[in-house]
C-alpha cells in the first residue's frame, strides 16, 4: 500500500513538473475515440477497454502480479484476481465513458491518469505501465477512486 501510495504521489509530481517544464509531454483527450498516437498508442487498447468495462480484454494488459486498489481496497493480487476484481466493479458501475486527463512517460514507464463514467458515478483512474522490453508495456498499478471533485 505504502509503495503503491508513494508510486501515486510521484506520478503527480511526475506530471506538474512536466507539465510546468515541458507541456509538449502531455496529451489531453476529450473522448475515448481520440487515442494518443506515438509514445502513448499503448494507452490505445486500455482506454478502450475501460470505457467498455471489459476486464478480460483489460487483463492482457495486466502483469503476472500488480497492485489494484478499488474504492479504498488495495492489494497486490495476480492478473487472475484483478480481473476478477475489476469485473465485481464493472458489474455494479456499468461503464459508460471514459475521459483521458494526462499522460506521461518517464524512460521505460507510462502514466495515465484519467476520469471514468460508471453506474451514474465519476471516477478517477490512474494506471502505471511499465516496459518489459521491446515496446511491450504491462500495467504494474491500477487505482479507481470515486470522484470527489473536479481535477
Amino acid at each position: 500500500m505504502n509503495h503503491f501510495l508513494h508510486t501515486v504521489c510521484a506520478a503527480f509530481a511526475l506530471l506538474l513538473c512536466l507539465e510546468a517544464g515541458a507541456q509538449s509531454q502531455f496529451m489531453t483527450s476529450t473522448s475515448t475515440r481520440t487515442q494518443p498516437q506515438g509514445e502513448f498508442s499503448v494507452f490505445s487498447s486500455i482506454t478502450k477497454y475501460l470505457a467498455a468495462g471489459d476486464e478480460v480484454a483489460l487483463s492482457s494488459w495486466f502483469a503476472d502480479n500488480l497492485d489494484v486498489t478499488v474504492l479504498s481496497t488495495s492489494r497486490n493480487c495476480s492478473k487472475k484476481q484483478a480481473r476478477e476484481i475489476l469485473r465485481s466493479f464493472f458489474a455494479s458501475n456499468t461503464p459508460r465513458s471514459f475521459q483521458v486527463s494526462h499522460r506521461a512517460s518517464e524512460a521505460n514507464k507510462k502514466y495515465l491518469i484519467g476520469l471514468l463514467n460508471a453506474g451514474g458515478e465519476l471516477f478517477q483512474v490512474t494506471i502505471y505501465a511499465t516496459s518489459t522490453g521491446q515496446e511491450t508495456y504491462r500495467i504494474q498499478q491500477l487505482s479507481i477512486s470515486r470522484q470527489t471533485a473536479a481535477f
